[in-house]
């Protein structure tokens, strides 16, 4: 886990808690948009094409203070330290497990066209409930939003006010977003989110006209830089 600092501003409850969610950079692969990579700890492509670019446009575009969190596998750690060095001052990230990627199990590794070929017949049962089927030994999409909705309340309170920059995974940003709007798991895996795109939720404390223990608003997603 890595080293974590405040900064010098302190939390401000009167103001939203606005989470920056930026998804890891395309993974090292021969075929990146096919193969799933779920919870495997796979270096993320740092140099792919049009990738110094987003970097820089991201470095600008994320605040200079904001509190850094990325999961606990290391594409996400590269993609942060990126943005670090196209222009941000120096950071320190603040490692969350409970915000990995969905956990594929014993499909990890494969493309989907081999899950396709499994003779147990898993693929087409995931592909009949994608949203609520579990791989062996994984985890469904259902089970990631349950894990990651906790975490999201947690760390909105611990840091009430402050900018939070969340480096992620496709899954968790659409978990992310399924919490704010209160949608079903199969409406949240609607959300198209690609590589580097940045996705952004605020959580504001409860007020008069909003309803007892706050308020999610949702103000861009899938963002391109």
């Amino acid at each position: 886990m890595g080293l974590f600092s405040l900064g010098s501003s302190e939390n401000n409850p009167a103001q939203p808690t606005k989470w920056w969610w930026v998804r890891h950079a395309p993974v090292v692969d021969a075929d990146p948009m096919v193969r799933i990579s779920g919870q495997l700890d796979v270096d993320a492509n740092v140099t792919c094409a049009n990738c110094e670019g987003t970097f820089k446009r991201l470095a600008q575009t994320l605040p200079q203070d904001g509190v850094w969190i990325t999961s606990n596998l290391i594409r996400t750690k590269q993609t942060a330290d990126a943005i670090f060095s196209a222009g941000m001052k120096l950071k320190k990230t603040k490692s969350e497990i409970d915000l990995a990627e969905q956990d594929f199990g014993r499909w990890a590794g494969m493309t989907w066209a081999e899950l396709g070929t499994l003779e147990s017949g898993e693929g087409a049962g995931f592909w009949a409930a994608p949203a609520t089927t579990a791989p062996p030994g994984g985890e469904s999409f259902l089970d990631l939003m349950k894990r990651v909705a906790p975490a999201i309340e947690r760390l909105s309170e611990q840091y009430r006010g402050r900018d939070i920059i969340c480096v992620a995974h496709a899954g968790t940003i659409r978990a992310a977003l399924a919490h704010a709007l209160g949608l079903e798991p199969e409406k949240a895996l609607s959300f198209n989110v690609e590589n580097l795109s940045l996705t952004r939720i605020d959580h504001i404390e409860s007020g008069l006209k909003l309803k007892r223990g706050g308020h999610w608003r949702v103000v861009g997603v899938n963002i391109n830089n």
